[in-house]
Parts: structure tokens; sequence; C-alpha cells
């Protein structure tokens, strides 16, 4: 998992990619291709 500052430019890198939060986390997650799998901060 990548950890980034900033997700947007991540998050259009492959069209399955979901933004979610999670427990005040922001998460990019793809159930097709795990490894563009990033959290932020």
């Amino acid at each position: 998992m990548k950890i980034k500052n900033s997700l947007k430019a991540l998050k259009s890198r492959h069209r399955e990619n979901r933004m979610v939060r999670r427990k005040g986390r922001i998460y990019i997650i793809n159930k097709q291709n795990p490894r563009f799998k990033a959290r932020q901060g």
C-alpha cells in the first residue's frame, strides 16, 4: 500500500479505483487490481 499526501492523481490511474473513508483516513481501493491500494497521510 502506498502512503501519499494527495490521492487525487492516484484515483485516476485505473477506472476501478474507489475512494473510501474509513476511521478518518482516506483510502483508494481496487478490487480488480489490488496493487493500486493507497492511503492518505
